[in-house]
């Protein structure tokens, strides 16, 4: 046997393998670099047209994995794999995987939907899946939330779409309920000028519509008044406090005594 010719073709063959693996992985960084240079330019473009922000970022994921699946296909093929039947095993693969992450395709599918239907986009403050919080991306798989304690948190698509969705940031104004507890000696429909007047004087309040004070119950303390003023969901919170600093100095102010229960004692002829 001649060693000669063996160690040739030995040094030969790696010599050419080792080309092939230096340029697979410059092929893969370079590729990487270029998708993600499209990835963020096809997002610049969309954002120039004025696409929604949610839909931007969720094709921009698409376009990604796409090109991420075709590089690395095209990687394979310089190697000299068969590209048509590793695909046909990937589609196989797929299948399987697909019924094992059902769940996983059924996030997909209601991000697709949320996207046709369009119930909200970022940004706008909701109640999702049980949470309340705003949207801070739509992806495929999962929407992501930053919950009024800034804590980000990730909602599965399909519990967002199954479940009820309610979108505070939609109509101008949304409406602060907050209550107010008197004592019988109280006059209410004093109480309800009053109030009208201190909620009226609350910061970032709407005048249209007006807030809504009104007679809501009578209990064994008192009368019960319902104090609802309007504002825009980005003042929800300042005016909910406000309110109930505007509640409790209208009460100071007029020197209304504290709401205590009374017992009535019934007595019996002996």
């Amino acid at each position: 046997m001649d060693m000669q010719a063996i160690q040739t073709f030995v040094s030969t063959t790696l010599t050419q393998l080792a080309v092939k693996i230096l340029a697979a992985i410059a092929f893969w960084v370079i590729g990487r670099w270029l998708i993600g240079h499209i990835v963020a330019l096809s997002r610049a473009g969309m954002n120039r047209s004025k696409i929604d922000p949610t839909l931007t970022k969720y094709l921009g994921s698409i376009i990604a994995i796409a090109l991420n699946v075709a590089l690395a296909l095209g990687i394979l093929g310089y190697f000299g794999i068969q590209t048509t039947s590793f695909a046909a095993m990937l589609a196989g693969a797929g299948v399987a995987v697909g019924a094992a992450w059902s769940g996983m395709l059924g996030n997909f599918a209601a991000g697709a939907f949320m996207l046709v239907l369009r119930p909200f986009k970022v940004g706008d403050f909701v109640q999702i899946g049980g949470l309340v919080g705003t949207v801070h991306e739509l992806g495929l798989f999962t929407t992501t939330l930053i919950t009024p304690d800034n804590v980000s948190t990730l909602v599965g698509n399909s519990k967002v779409f199954s479940d009820t969705i309610q979108n505070f940031s939609i109509r101008p104004v949304r409406r602060v309920e907050r209550t107010a507890q008197l004592a019988g000696s109280v006059d209410p429909l004093d109480a309800i000028a009053r109030f009208k007047a201190a909620v009226a004087q609350i910061p970032n309040v709407a005048k249209d519509p007006a807030p809504e004070v009104n007679l809501l119950d009578i209990n064994l303390l008192g009368a019960v008044i319902s104090v609802r003023p309007y504002c825009h969901t980005d003042h929800y919170w300042q005016v909910y406090f406000d309110t109930n600093e505007a509640i409790i100095r209208v009460c100071k102010e007029a020197g209304w005594p504290a709401p205590t229960p009374t017992q009535i004692m019934k007595t019996t002829a002996a």
